[in-house]
């Protein structure tokens, strides 16, 4: 039954992520976590405070405002002191310079009694360097700038 609820609640997340809606990601956090988007471009690194995750959010979305996840699988081992969620997804998105974006990964995201204490996002991080290439090619700056780490 716990399995069945986390699932639940984290499709319910993926969908707000979907709807622009990252508060709710937000309000899943610990007071101390460990974000890493891995790779040397924009949404790159590692970030530990809500300050920080908000702000690569904005970012996220200014980059790619209609972003989408399609949920192909999510996998919940463990119990509420510490639980293990694997999610696999694909995303899609026109970014903002109107281009096409698609990436398939994986988030692996451990919890510990309903709150998020880490998640390492795993996907093709050339893919996304890439699109961050071409945005900063047809005049959006931000997408080379340095990582919003802490």
């Amino acid at each position: 039954m716990y399995h069945a609820i986390v699932r639940r609640r984290v499709a319910g997340l993926f969908a707000d992520l979907s709807a622009g809606n990252y508060e709710t990601a937000l309000a899943g956090m610990a007071p101390r976590f460990e974000h890493i988007f891995s790779g040397t471009h924009a949404l790159g690194g590692t970030r530990h405070s809500t300050a920080a995750m908000r702000a690569w959010f904005e970012r996220l979305y200014r980059l790619s405002p209609d972003l989408n996840f399609t949920i192909k699988h999510i996998a919940v081992s463990g119990w509420p002191a510490d639980t293990t969620v694997t999610i696999e997804w694909r995303d899609t998105a026109t970014l903002a310079d109107g281009s096409p974006y698609v990436n398939d990964g994986v988030h692996v995201v451990r919890m510990k009694w309903g709150k998020v204490v880490s998640l390492h996002a795993y996907l093709d991080t050339e893919i996304y360097a890439e699109a961050c290439r071409r945005l900063a090619a047809n005049g959006f700056p931000e997408a080379v700038a340095p990582p919003i780490e802490d």
